[in-house]
């Protein structure tokens, strides 16, 4: 068979809360490195669940086929080179030598396989793959083959994507196990090695530097290149309150706290032994989303009248104490400043309350019951349901403010029971900008239903006009398909943007290393 060489590796080279103050920190020691996560890590398994915390712990215990680099182009990563068939219907992808799990097995082509058979089962990107997939299968033992219905361009861009659910590799015998279900062992292939007898949910976790992982010989460069580790030793400390995570960073009892609120960057920018910065400049999306199986939102008009009065500035303000060189408005489906950011439909919200009210009378409301979930204990997503609370009161909604902590939350917003039942109308999240930059791989639009993301939206016009999207090879088409898309979607309204904005992070300034990226990746970092 003939084939065309899809990309070409460079030759890989081994190379409540107490806190521990000061052992293996500071110049001249790589011993170990304290962190202070956005949330609890409830959810071990990043192939499983688009929270983000379980995103980041994925990065350091697991490795990908490809990796974004920072012009958000995949590349190549635990796979030494990739070729596709003339005829665009078989993938070869070749495993890196030496490649070796955290339990020493060596990782096989088949491990590779079915770990993407069971990411491609749950995550949206995922099925849109699955469905041109005829099989994953192995050619040899470091022969990945995947061979297609049709061709599918976009299959390292899917292999490679950043957030939402990893497509990480794992031992065969953990991604055969049930799919409705989590793992709770991590054996990966990272460069960290994840703790288990040190983990405790809500308390802390540990991770130590896997001996046995081989870099790649090149520069990092977002998820991509040499992911070197420095540290010998990085725990994970769960700090629910603000206050104390900033006292805990003033007095050395912590050495990174990855998302300060904004009301303490004043305080932080003032210590002379403390760096702020900003590691992700594609921004995070504030997002309030619907239950779309249960009334009220069950009807598309109301949520249109819903939109209609809502104030980016609002919500933006809320969660930057009022810093507008830290949050943008966008009234777009895609990020704002990408290929398919452009602002169609902005004038669907314009902050008019009485218009949102008459609006929704029109609408057919008839005072059904809005409960809205708000994580209290993450100050970069709690103000949203507050601000939203306040401003469904104003039109006119019955409406129910129930706060609880993420993990309650995530576990909610599964549920498609009627209010009066346990379930939910609305729940608020942020998302990194990469996480829905084009069609295929942005979950707040699809139309998936249940097997989409939490809020059953089912949207086919969008599916089928996606399927479109990843076959055409030419740009002008895809622009067109994804304008066609945003349309759509604007007038069903999935999900409605609050606005962009930056969270920046606070770390000890011996810290050196922190890359720029989609999460706050631990290799490349050491003490100075």
């Amino acid at each position: 068979m003939r084939r065309r060489k899809f990309l070409a590796s460079a030759a890989a080279a081994a190379v409540p809360t107490k806190f521990a103050i000061g052992q293996g920190t500071g110049a001249g020691t790589n011993k170990l490195m304290r962190y202070i996560p956005t949330a609890d890590l409830s959810v071990l398994d990043p192939s499983w669940t688009t929270t983000q915390v379980s995103i980041t712990h994925g990065y350091y215990v697991f490795d990908t086929l490809f990796a974004l680099n920072s012009a958000q182009k995949p590349q190549l990563q635990m796979a030494e080179s990739a070729s596709v068939s003339d005829d665009g219907r078989t993938w070869d992808i070749k495993l890196r030598d030496g490649l070796k799990f955290h339990d020493g097995e060596k990782v096989l082509a088949r491990d590779a396989a079915a770990s993407l058979r069971r990411w491609a089962a749950r995550d949206v990107y995922g099925q849109t793959l699955g469905g041109f997939v005829d099989n994953f299968g192995a050619a040899d033992d470091r022969t990945l083959r995947i061979k297609l219905k049709s061709p599918f361009s976009l299959l390292p861009d899917a292999l490679a994507k950043p957030n939402g659910m990893l497509p990480v590799v794992m031992p065969e015998r953990l991604a055969n196990t049930d799919l409705s279900k989590p793992n709770t062992e991590m054996v990966g292939s990272g460069p960290y090695r994840f703790l288990a007898k040190e983990f405790v949910s809500g308390g802390s976790g540990a991770y130590e530097k896997f001996k046995d992982y081989i870099p790649r010989n090149e520069k990092p460069s977002w998820a991509s290149g040499g992911k070197v580790a420095h540290i010998e030793r990085i725990e994970w400390k769960i700090v629910n309150d603000a206050s104390t995570a900033a006292s805990a960073l003033q007095k050395n009892e912590v050495d990174w706290w990855e998302q300060v609120q904004p009301d303490l960057l004043p305080l932080l920018r003032k210590n002379k032994d403390l760096t702020v910065e900003n590691f992700n400049t594609v921004g995070f999306f504030g997002c309030m989303r619907f239950n779309h199986l249960q009334p009220p939102f069950d009807n598309p008009a109301i949520r249109r009248a819903v939109r209609l009065g809502m104030n980016q500035e609002d919500y933006m303000s809320a969660v930057t104490g009022s810093d507008p060189s830290i949050y943008r408005s966008c009234k777009a489906l895609f990020p704002c400043g990408t290929e398919y950011g452009e602002e169609i439909g902005a004038g669907q919200m314009t902050g008019d309350v009485a218009a949102a009210r008459a609006a929704l009378k029109a609408a057919g409301y008839a005072g059904e019951k809005v409960v809205i979930l708000n994580p209290a204990d993450v100050p970069t997503i709690g103000p949203f349901g507050l601000v939203t609370y306040d401003y469904l009161k104003q039109i006119g909604m019955n409406v129910e403010l129930q706060s609880m902590d993420w993990n309650t939350l995530a576990q909610r917003r599964t549920k498609s029971d009627p209010v009066d039942k346990g379930g939910w109308s609305i729940f608020h999240n942020w998302w990194l900008g990469t996480s829905f930059s084009n069609p295929a791989i942005s979950v707040v639009l699809r139309g998936l239903g249940a097997k989409g993301w939490a809020g059953f939206f089912s949207n086919q016009k969008i599916e089928d006009l996606t399927v479109e999207w990843t076959k055409t090879p030419d740009d002008a088409e895809r622009l067109r398909l994804a304008q066609a898309i945003h349309r759509e979607a604007m007038d069903a309204v999935p999900t409605v943007v609050l606005g962009r904005f930056f969270i920046l992070t606070a770390h000890r300034k011996g810290l050196q290393g922190l890359l720029e990226g989609t999460a706050p990746f631990p290799w490349n970092l050491r003490w100075s």
